[in-house]
């Protein structure tokens, strides 16, 4: 079995506070937990209210299922956010 892992930083310029980034934060995760079979967590910067810093896993057998998942993951919250993804790191083990 491999496990993929995704951690992305994105920028949210336009957010003033925690709680606005707090909305933004659960319907991100709820709606990739609900598109995708992966786990997804905020696993930093949570007292920046401008930077959102998400992890995600996922297992499977194969490696281009692994990676295919995790891309979509990326474009799903690139297309659907008006978010900018600054960093991404992708480690599959």
């Amino acid at each position: 079995m491999k496990i993929g892992y995704l951690e992305i930083k994105l920028g949210a310029p336009w957010v003033h506070s925690l709680k606005e980034k707090r909305m933004i934060v659960r319907s991100i995760i709820a709606k990739v937990r609900q598109s995708f079979n992966v786990s997804i967590h905020e696993i930093g910067t949570q007292d920046e209210h401008q930077i959102i810093t998400l992890g995600v896993t996922t297992g499977s057998n194969s490696f281009p299922q692994l990676q295919s998942v995790l891309d979509q993951v990326v474009n799903f919250i690139e297309s659907n956010y008006e978010t900018s993804v600054d960093d991404i790191f992708t480690e599959i083990i």
